[in-house]
């Protein structure tokens, strides 16, 4: 029987069809750059991310300004599109009456419970959910004063604060974030999120995480463990970096954990003085052409004989090369040896042959 995570307890909400929580995959986010009021750009973009594996998009709405942009984008977008508000309540209202399939709020900066209140009532109007989206940096000044609370205390007494408030104003459609670029702060918060509210969705990150190679580190250790441990609903990588970026590391965070898959793995070893062919430029063109396959498969390259077959036999297929040759294996089995020079083609020959898909 397979053992329950905290994420399986938590209550399922739909952001424009989309499931979170309630033992839903693990679904991925991002964010757009593109200047909201220009829909055609940020409709251009969302393209480009949904064919990188994003299934929610988030755009910011700076100022009213950006409403009838933030109108046609909801209209035209493939994926669900959520308003991201700052300070201004009555943009997150308008956001709602134009097509928004969810908000994000901010309580450091929203303001006074009566301008919560609008926004409530306004999402029980569209029928749709909040995320109350917590920063590290931006608590509010309640809160932030303590000096009896650590950090992650402060982040979770806020999210208490909010939901409970929510709860009471008889709007349960909530989805929780609390982010900090601190990876052990982020950990701990959510970890303890997960225990003192154990029914609110979680939306996982590590904001301001930093460049790419950065970024992608903090985001890798920081969600892996969380996920690692059953916590998380939701989640976004935060690159500074194109949109795009984000997404192959969101889905090898999942692919890594056992979560999700949605294309082949690459299995590859480092390379070491027993190896005899050109392994780096061999990986990278079965890594270039995995990724035009969305076959939920293991694909091994090795350099030698000690690392494949043997240590590659769970490979679903691959390849172990010798002396200017390589050896063809699928499930551990030997196939056929290969001229060096034809590895790759032979490789996705067999793939094709095997798995029913074009090479």
């Amino acid at each position: 029987m397979e053992q329950k995570t905290p994420r399986d307890y938590t209550h399922q909400v739909s952001v424009g069809g989309v499931t979170l929580g309630g033992g839903a995959p693990v679904r991925v986010q991002s964010m757009l750059t593109a200047p909201t009021k220009d829909a055609l750009a940020c409709l251009e973009q969302i393209n480009s991310l949904v064919e990188n594996g994003c299934e929610l998009v988030r755009a910011a709405i700076p100022s009213s300004s950006a409403l009838e942009g933030f109108s046609e984008i909801c209209k035209e977008s493939p994926i669900p599109v959520i308003a991201d508000i700052h300070f201004d309540y009555r943009l997150a209202v308008a956001a709602a009456q134009n097509g928004a399939a969810a908000l994000r709020i901010n309580p450091g900066n929203i303001g006074s419970w009566e301008k919560v209140n609008a926004v409530i009532d306004a999402a029980k109007q569209a029928s749709i959910p909040i995320r109350i989206g917590i920063n590290a940096g931006s608590l509010s000044a309640e809160v932030s004063s303590r000096q009896d609370l650590t950090l992650p205390q402060k982040m979770v007494e806020c999210a208490k604060d909010y939901v409970d408030h929510f709860i009471k104003a008889g709007f349960d459609d909530i989805v929780l974030s609390a982010k900090a670029h601190d990876v052990l702060i982020t950990v701990e918060t959510y970890r303890e999120l997960s225990r003192k509210l154990p029914s609110i969705p979680l939306h996982l990150g590590i904001t301001e995480a930093g460049t790419k190679l950065q970024g992608t580190i903090k985001s890798s250790v920081g969600l892996g463990m969380l996920l690692a441990e059953g916590i998380g609903d939701t989640l976004r990588v935060s690159l500074t970096a194109e949109p795009k970026d984000e997404l192959p590391v969101a889905w090898g965070i999942l692919q890594a954990l056992g979560l999700r898959r949605r294309g082949a793995e690459l299995i590859s070893c480092p390379t070491c003085a027993r190896c005899r062919v050109n392994l780096f430029d061999l990986a990278q063109q079965v890594e270039e052409r995995l990724q035009t396959l969305r076959l939920p498969i293991s694909v091994a390259v090795m350099g030698c004989e000690v690392n494949g077959p043997g240590e590659a036999k769970n490979a679903d297929i691959g390849v172990a090369c010798g002396l200017r040759s390589g050896t063809l294996f699928a499930h551990g089995e030997i196939l056929r040896q290969i001229p060096e020079e034809s590895i790759v083609d032979e490789l996705f020959k067999e793939i094709a042959l095997r798995f029913n898909n074009r090479p």
